[in-house]
């Protein structure tokens, strides 16, 4: 179950918000009225209410607004309960002040915003103790593996517990909760107003995570990178698994670079399937792998992870999509051509990235002289030389004639719409410009490609390939690749092109 929070200045809104989400489906709402502002009315946001509460009131210690009183705080607590809520959240040196009356359920809380303790035991045991009904753990995630901490404390407890971890590396922990026995999980009313660090919306976890079909069968599969916040691969892969239904889920992993190895070693625990791999692991994932494809071993480095018995099995589905959308603008079918059709052409490639690396590595082998530039060309010669190719002066790349002319930089990204790494007026018809920038899909460079009547690749074609073929190789069976595409094209929107 996912509890909804709202947390608004005055009375009506909160009233409205709480009829509108009970008819959206919502089966339990927590009133944070530490956010009211003024004097908090309980009869007024209590009386004819449309479903179950949860009424919180907390103080700014706790990481609430609440500066009032502490003896008001406390009768308005005990008034709540007197008026029959169905929850109350009281902290743990207020537990003991306040009674058991009626059916109100005692949720007894504690919050930590700077760490995920090393007793976590200790501190539930404690909590526990407090004539609770539920315990709630909140605590910051500064590692991978508090999340994992958080879900066994959670599985093990004999009473019934609500525990997570707060902040984006913590996210996980609030979508596999209910998978680890938690009564239920917090979401926001709206995601742009979390009312704590890496909170989603209920229309996300809902819609987009499916939070209440997640069960201890469900296999889970997910994105590793750091950053990943804005990684929309859990949007398209979770619509094709609903569409297909099948009981995957796939989310967003933040796992900074000195915790990978430890994050490996406890994906199986939290029922990981499948990885699809970005900056800065894609290299780094090379020790852990046990299997590699073709691709793999010529760029050295794998975008997609499937967990196979004992074993890692690495993939780079980059590869593959970046050559077949090369292939489709240019008309060509790269299973019955020849192989070296770029024979005699020049690909200029921006950038020393793992896309360069997977797409350098692809025109190389069909014949391209590859030349990389990248603002940073330490990177780049490292790149040329493990490739076999031509390093550049990033101020010198418009130099070198090219044919093709590959964008691996992630300038022109939204929100840097008006950024591009190559100008205009240097374009030429004769050439094909390939920006691996997907949001926008329409960059400033492709803009600027398609009125100076380039041949044009954009990267929703590559990004939506290499998901499709992840989906096949988490699943064993076809990618709804139109159906991906529609939801990215959705997601990124006109206004963002």
């Amino acid at each position: 179950m996912i509890c909804v929070s709202i947390g608004r200045g005055r009375h009506r809104h909160v009233i409205a918000e709480h009829k509108h989400l009970v008819e959206q489906g919502a089966q339990l709402v927590e009133l944070r009225l530490d956010y009211i502002n003024g004097q908090i009315n309980l009869k007024r946001v209590l009386t004819d209410r449309p479903g179950p509460v949860i009424i919180t009131i907390r103080r700014t210690q706790d990481g609430g607004k609440y500066n009032g009183g502490e003896d008001a705080r406390v009768m308005l607590l005990r008034t709540a309960i007197a008026e029959g809520v169905e929850y109350v959240d009281l902290e743990e040196d207020v537990a003991a002040k306040i009674p058991r009356y009626g059916k109100t359920k005692r949720i007894v809380s504690l919050h930590d915003f700077r760490k995920t303790p090393d007793s976590l035991a200790e501190l539930h045991a404690r909590l526990a103790k407090l004539d609770a009904d539920i315990v709630k753990l909140a605590t910051l995630a500064n590692h991978p593996h508090d999340n994992l901490r958080m879900l066994r404390l959670v599985r093990e407890s004999q009473q019934p517990t609500v525990g997570f971890c707060m902040g984006d590396i913590g996210t996980p922990s609030r979508l596999l909760a209910g998978r680890y026995g938690s009564p239920f999980t917090y979401a926001t009313f709206h995601h742009e107003r979390t009312l704590a660090p890496g909170q989603l919306s209920f229309q996300q976890m809902r819609e987009i995570y499916r939070y209440d079909d997640i069960t201890l069968d469900t296999e889970v599969y997910g994105v590793i990178g750091d950053p990943i916040a804005h990684s929309l691969s859990p949007l398209i892969h979770n619509a094709a698994f609903s569409a297909a239904k099948l009981n995957k889920v796939y989310l967003p992993f933040r796992i900074p670079r000195e915790d990978l190895p430890g994050f490996l070693d406890d994906a199986r625990e939290l029922g990981i399937r499948g990885l699809s791999v970005t900056i800065p692991h894609k290299e780094a994932v090379m020790k852990a792998l046990g299997k590699i494809d073709g691709a793999v071993k010529g760029t050295a480095a794998a975008n997609t992870i499937v967990f196979e018995g004992n074993e890692l099995a690495g993939f780079n589905t980059d590869y593959r999509a970046a050559m077949d959308s090369l292939a489709g603008a240019l008309e060509i079918n790269e299973q019955t051509s020849n192989t070296r059709y770029l024979q005699g052409k020049t690909a200029l490639v921006l950038g020393a990235g793992g896309a360069a690396r997977a797409i350098g590595y692809g025109l190389l082998r069909r014949g391209a002289e590859v030349v990389l530039a990248s603002r940073t060309s330490q990177r780049a010669e490292a790149l040329a030389k493990f490739l076999g190719c031509r390093a550049i002066d990033w101020g010198t790349r418009y130099n070198v004639p090219a044919d093709v002319l590959v964008n691996c930089t992630p300038l022109g990204m939204h929100p840097n719409v008006d950024e591009t790494p190559y100008e205009k007026h240097h374009l030429k018809p004769s050439m094909l410009v390939f920006d691996t920038v997907y949001n926008p899909e329409s960059t400033l460079l492709v803009k600027d490609a398609r009125s100076r009547s380039c041949t044009v690749v954009t990267g929703v074609e590559m990004f939506i390939r290499q998901a499709a073929l992840q989906y096949k190789l988490f699943t064993g069976s076809e990618a709804p690749a139109e159906l991906m595409r529609e939801v990215l094209r959705k997601a990124i929107g006109p206004a963002k092109a």
